[in-house]
């Protein structure tokens, strides 16, 4: 429940509020910048059928195991370069025999060569010991970092107990270090019941492979996003299971996991001035089962005798094809006369509550927490008025789209400047970028789904199966941004041309206390996250193993010196107005320099040395464009639709 005024409280006038004093967007000395995102640190190992029914013909011209060779080269062909990966295979050593798996190559640094010349060497005959095999593959991986086997197979076992689910389930355990995903060629019946079985119980996915060429495309899929997934960054900590026993954060960042249904407790302490940004990124298995309401819920509230609610968020998945990364943001923003409840210094908590239905995925969810402060200005200096008007929407860019890669999250989010990107997405992934929105400018992309071929169609007639793509953006402190433009941020996809986007208003401090989901994030100047994602079910949709996606990304008006009155362009101080694509491709590469980062700390932004100077001018404040300025803040509820 939002925090409400005490009774005799009312909202302030326009009026009111000409005397404000602001703040200077820099983080406190005492907050260090976050850590790097950590590079891949994950290993596969992938177990091989190779029994005697993988000798038959897959209807292509070859035999089963001919077309595995096949598609286990793919895979090592599209692995990053020494991404650690081995292969086992069960059923190739004898002609009867439940106890027959061998390594055929250990989970070592990548060698393509190696990799191909071992399932070259495999020659099915035997039996079908899934069981074991899979056994036997978990100890095969290293004892750290995210560990991924992925099960190819023709056939259920015949090797009787134990049965291959119910290892699955002791092995992957509560899901946050192995994952088991499987792929069934040419399967049916009791066979892929089995294999789904087992994908389920490990906190993997189930692929289905009918012929040779989706058992390629399939194989790639599961192995890449087994290499390119979320990358954590934070410090360790274990939040309170209950809110008396809560953890202490300091401004940082840090990571935490958190279970089906459970609630951790945060505490936090804040002063009377500064504006705190807190956040939570859930980082499950791609595609894990999920239904709609599954997600987070975050709350901020006080800890006096009467404890206000500060602020909430909610991030429910919204579709149930599969999980996919989500974010929930909260903050603490002191009022312009500091006399509501929240506005006071002093200990606040934070809880995060996973929402999960009872036949969605039971696996524990890696948690990436963000705590910022934002300090206020200095004392006489005045903001800019409220832009709480999105405008009229820029042309969209046109030109031939340069190839990029995203990040898989926040922490190594590619940088964009202003222009025409093109990249690929699997299914189930969310890629992030970043691009710097300076003071008095505004974001506009758009994210183009185009022809995609499809499996059981052409792109022009589209396919019987379906899937979703999605975007959300993220302002500094990763407050999720709401759509200003009348763009769509979720559609439904099905190999005919879509597309996604979103638009801000205008940059400027003082939409802090403008009533409004798609104006109260957008108050801080620095790098804004753009996410956009590809359903899971594209996995049964798209005949290749990627789907392309053009971006268009477009940073309108003159970026100003700082957030205070009348603030001059850049420029007037020697640099080149932001909407200049180079200096927006400048921004891009600041951000990822040190010195960048911790002047980010506070949120993912900030403003350079010069601005510091221009941001102590004085002068009248304008605030035609803030109206009657409601000083609670609105519940945001939002539905993130597979968590893009």
């Amino acid at each position: 429940m939002r925090r409400r005024p005490p009774p005799g409280r009312f909202l302030l006038p326009a009026t009111a509020l000409l005397c404000l004093a602001v703040g200077l967007l820099t983080a406190p000395a005492a907050e260090a910048a976050p850590p790097a995102a950590a590079g891949p640190d994950g290993s596969l190992v992938m177990v091989l059928d190779s029994s005697g029914s993988m000798a038959g013909p897959d209807g292509s011209g070859h035999t089963r195991i001919e077309s595995a060779r096949t598609a286990v080269g793919s895979v090592v062909d599209g692995l990053p370069d020494g991404y650690p990966t081995g292969l086992r295979v069960y059923g190739a050593g004898k002609t009867h025999g439940c106890d027959d798996t061998t390594l055929a190559h250990p989970v070592t640094a990548l060698d393509r060569a190696a990799v191909k010349r071992a399932v070259a060497a495999v020659s099915p005959k035997g039996d079908t010991p899934t069981a074991l095999a899979l056994t036997r593959a978990a100890a095969d991986l290293p004892a750290h970092g995210t560990r991924t086997i992925l099960l190819i197979s023709d056939g259920e076992s015949n090797c009787g107990a134990p049965k291959p689910c119910d290892v699955a389930a002791g092995l992957a355990g509560d899901g946050l270090s192995l994952r088991i995903d499987t792929v069934g060629f040419q399967v049916e019946g009791a066979a892929k019941k089995e294999l789904e079985c087992v994908a389920r119980a490990g906190h993997g996915s189930y692929y289905d492979a009918p012929d040779a060429a989706a058992l390629a495309r399939q194989l790639v899929r599961a192995s890449q996003l087994s290499a390119d997934g979320y990358r954590m960054a934070g410090d360790p900590v274990t939040g309170g299971a209950t809110a008396a026993k809560a953890a202490a954060l300091a401004p940082g960042q840090y990571t935490d996991t958190i279970g089906p249904g459970e609630t951790r407790w945060y505490a936090v302490t804040l002063d009377a001035a500064s504006t705190a940004d807190l956040s939570a990124t859930a980082a499950p298995q791609p595609g894990v089962p999920v239904d709609y309401g599954d997600g987070l819920e975050l709350k901020l509230t006080g800890t006096g005798s009467y404890a206000f609610t500060c602020d909430s968020d909610t991030a429910h998945f919204g579709q149930d094809e599969g999980a996919m990364t989500l974010t929930g943001a909260v903050s603490r923003i002191p009022t312009e006369q500091h006399h509501d409840d929240c506005d006071k210094a002093g200990r606040y908590l934070l809880s995060v509550h996973r929402t999960a239905a009872a036949d969605s995925d039971r696996g524990r969810w890696p948690v990436e927490l963000r705590f910022g402060n934002e300090a206020p200005l200095p004392p006489g200096t005045v903001a800019a008025a409220a832009r709480s008007d999105y405008g009229q929407a820029p042309a969209a860019l046109t030109g031939a789209p340069k190839d990029v890669t995203g990040g898989t999250g926040f922490n190594d989010a590619t940088a964009l400047a202003k222009g025409v990107w093109r990249d690929r997405l699997l299914p189930g992934q969310t890629r992030y970028y970043k691009v710097h929105v300076g003071w008095g400018q505004q974001l506009t992309y758009a994210a183009d789904f185009a022809n995609e071929p499809v499996v059981d169609g052409d792109a022009s007639g589209g396919s019987a199966a379906s899937t979703f793509v999605a975007t959300t953006a993220y302002a500094p402190g990763r407050l999720p941004v709401a759509d200003a433009s009348d763009s769509h941020a979720t559609r439904s996809y099905d190999g005919r041309p879509t597309s996604v986007g979103l638009g801000t208003v205008p940059v400027s401090w003082t939409n802090r206390w403008v009533d409004g989901g798609d104006v109260t994030p957008v108050h801080s100047a620095g790098d804004y996250w753009i996410a956009v994602g590809l359903g899971p079910d594209a996995a049964q949709l798209a005949r290749n193993a990627a789907v392309g996606v053009v971006l268009r990304v477009n940073v309108t008006g003159t970026e100003l010196s700082g957030p205070q009155y009348q603030a001059p362009p850049l420029a007037a101080h020697g640099e080149a107005a932001a909407d200049d694509g180079k200096n927006a491709a400048d921004h891009g590469k600041d951000a990822a320099a040190p010195e960048a980062a911790a002047a980010a700390s506070s949120g993912g932004g900030g403003l350079r040395g010069m601005d510091l100077v221009a941001a102590g001018t004085g002068g009248a404040v304008a605030l035609a464009g803030l109206g009657v300025a409601g000083l609670v803040r609105r519940l945001r509820s939002r539905t993130t639709r597979g968590g893009a």
